[in-house]
């Protein structure tokens, strides 16, 4: 795997670990709720109009984009175990952010999903 490649893979999990990450601080904003008949359309403004998520759905969007480009360049077979990195890019940054729970049973599994990811890019 090439340099640009591997930009455009590591572009695309890191926009997309960031339009998770802002749609979770736009529902934090918002506070909980429960979608029913009569509130569907306050909820759904108040979420359409919410600038994470606004930010949060166009991350997605230009991940979706860098995600084609490198899928014209790499197997899916090598890009799709990369996604799992989107996941310990997550847990960390939840972690100091939100305050979520970063447990020992969790780090070991992210070190499986590292160890993993490692193991399938080496076999290409």
């Amino acid at each position: 795997m090439n340099a640009i490649s591997f930009s455009l893979i590591l572009a695309g999990v890191i926009l997309n670990a960031a339009g998770q990450l802002l749609l979770k601080a736009g529902t934090n904003a918002v506070g909980h709720f429960d979608f029913h008949l009569d509130n569907v359309l306050p909820i759904g403004l108040k979420l359409a109009f919410n600038p994470f998520i606004l930010s949060g759905m166009v991350a997605y969007g230009v991940s979706l984009v860098v995600w084609i480009m490198a899928l014209s360049r790499v197997p899916v077979s090598i890009a799709y175990p990369m996604l799992s990195i989107g996941y310990v890019i997550n847990a960390f940054i939840a972690w100091h952010w939100f305050g979520e729970a970063l447990s020992a049973q969790k780090l070991l599994g992210i070190g499986c999903i590292v160890l993993g990811v490692y193991v399938i890019t080496r076999s290409a």
